[in-house]
């Protein structure tokens, strides 16, 4: 492997040169900023309306003693009625029916929730409260929603929800609709004669065959005609419409936030083209909802959730990466270490490495320093409750470490230690520092990414694929598997049943997901590719 002739680094200063514009490069394109038909947030062209729930960082409904201040939703009323004329809640529990009038105060009118489920005694206490409210803020409550997705959740029959529409509509004298997904309007097609007006949801992200961003405005408007054709003579309310910021793919469906940017303003502008009303789902990020529907339930607002900043300011450009620069920095610093860390070790060697051998440590700082900010970028959205933070943490952990320790092996002339090396048999055990160091970072990746793998085949719907810190870790093992792979030796058998594990996974994965999700096909690249390098793997005796 090794030639005794004079150490050149006019390879690596190539390689390392080339490295670095590579990551510039990328980093230009993935900043690039979105072009839109209109701004997704214009104070001087406010939204028709948009849903509000006023739940800030461990705030949560699914608490039933949780009680928002007043305060707060003051707070945000007067920072929503800058952007909307109007807000839609969905129930008057955890301080709710105090929005009418807040928002009274500050000019907004609220489409005001009724929340109904299987409870019957909650159900005349939601009903009780929001007739009241109808009579205390007439100027207020534009419309009642009496329930929302009931029917979807299979919390009531339509028979019983017609009953509670028309004791409603009985009782109050502004306009009563009920809200759910489309289908389920098509479905049960008897609620039409008891609402004033159809509230339909059309979200393209989550539909049965996801749509893609740049088809999701048409998908709106075809959804809204064909209801209309159903459901002649009534005025059709978009009740929900929007896309999320953050989240994993479904098939073509990338939830980020150009394409939040892109869906909200398409939408907004074939509504006024047409002359229909609609919601956006919603004001703000709702962290609580990553419980329920993973990273992508709580990135649908228009507005952060901790700081309350808007997402897209009027006249900023709109770019997934607005701390590009940073990152791509960060990039270029982790890069320029590895290849420092390769040279460094070459110093202690009276001989140069083959070219192979800087094409892998050069691949490896490359894919490194390009993912590194995306990596990052990742943690911070997907990671929700301390579990979440510590596994996701050990894998970007694992994906800095492992191209820094890849580099000084693959100099240094050593092989990808086995778990052999650190738990086996004293024969196999290494006293090396560096190497029991790697092999720990191993180990921490392929427990995350086996467990990843099998998450995906048993419990898929909501988990994120962690491509970029997977990448980043993997990608240095193949290539000093590659380049210093023992040519003796037993096959271990952990290392055998994780590449197993792995391989056996992406055949599902693959199947599952589908060929249009590119972080699916792209996870499983480095899924397979793992299980090929840890099969390859092969344990050796340490002389005593």
């Amino acid at each position: 492997m090794w030639r005794t002739e004079p150490i050149s680094y006019r390879t690596p200063l190539a390689l390392l040169l080339l490295s670095l514009c590579s990551i510039v490069a990328a980093w230009w394109w993935l900043a690039t900023p979105v072009s839109l038909a209109r701004a997704p947030i214009d104070p001087a062209d406010k939204l028709e309306c948009v849903s509000y729930a006023p739940f800030r960082g461990e705030q949560t409904p699914l608490i039933p003693t949780t009680m928002i201040s007043t305060e707060q939703m003051a707070q945000d009323m007067a920072q929503l009625a800058k952007i909307s004329k109007c807000v839609r809640t969905y129930s008057v529990d955890n301080g709710l029916d105090q929005v009418p009038e807040l928002a009274g105060k500050v000019g907004l009118k609220v489409i005001q929730g009724i929340w109904l489920g299987s409870s019957r005694i909650k159900n005349l206490a939601q009903i009780a409260t929001v007739v009241e409210l109808t009579k205390e803020y007439p100027g207020v409550i534009s419309a009642v929603v009496v329930g929302n997705e009931v029917l979807l959740r299979g919390e009531m029959t339509a028979a019983d929800l017609a009953a509670n529409i028309r004791s409603v509509k009985s009782q109050v004298k502004v306009p009563v609709t009920y809200a759910d997904v489309w289908e389920f309007w098509l479905r049960n097609r008897e609620i039409y004669d008891a609402v004033d007006f159809i509230t339909i949801h059309i979200l393209p992200y989550w539909e049965d065959f996801p749509i893609r961003a740049r088809n999701a405005a048409a998908h709106v408007d075809e959804i809204r005609k064909r209801v209309a054709v159903a459901f002649p003579n009534k005025e059709i309310l978009i009740g929900e419409t929007g896309w999320p910021s953050a989240g994993r793919m479904r098939d073509g469906a990338l939830p980020s936030r150009t394409n939040q940017a892109r869906v909200v303003s398409e939408i907004l502008d074939l509504a006024k083209r047409e002359n229909f009303r609609v919601n956006l789902i919603e004001a703000y990020d709702q962290p609580w909802k990553r419980n329920l529907e993973g990273t992508v339930g709580g990135y649908w607002g228009l507005i952060s959730a901790d700081d309350r900043a808007l997402k897209y300011p009027a006249g900023v450009p709109i770019t997934n990466y607005p701390a590009w620069k940073l990152q791509m920095g960060l990039g270029l610093g982790l890069s320029f270490l590895v290849f420092a860390v390769g040279m460094l070790t070459l110093r202690r060697r009276p001989w140069s490495p083959r070219l192979t051998a800087w094409v892998t440590v050069a691949v490896s700082a490359t894919s490194a320093g390009i993912l590194l900010g995306v990596a990052g970028d990742k943690l911070i959205y997907e990671s929700f409750g301390s579990g979440v933070w510590l596994r996701w943490g050990a894998l970007l952990a694992a994906g800095v470490i492992s191209p820094l320790l890849c580099a000084y092996a693959t100099m240094a002339g050593r092989s990808l230690p086995t778990f052999l090396e650190l738990l086996g048999p004293r024969p196999y055990r290494t006293g090396s520092f560096v190497t029991v160091l790697l092999g720990l970072t191993l180990a921490v990746t392929a427990l995350i990414g086996t467990e990843s793998a099998l998450g995906f085949v048993f419990d898929p719907r909501y988990r994120d694929f962690p491509f970029a810190a997977l990448t980043m870790a993997v990608v240095p093992f193949a290539g000093l598997m590659l380049v210093n792979r023992p040519q003796e030796g037993v096959r271990p058998i952990a290392e055998s049943v994780f590449a197993a594990i792995l391989v056996l996974s992406v055949i599902y994965i693959g199947f599952n997901e589908g060929p249009d999700n590119w972080q699916s096909l792209w996870t499983c690249a480095i899924f397979l590719l793992f299980g090929v390098t840890l099969w390859r793997a092969r344990a050796v005796q340490i002389p005593e």
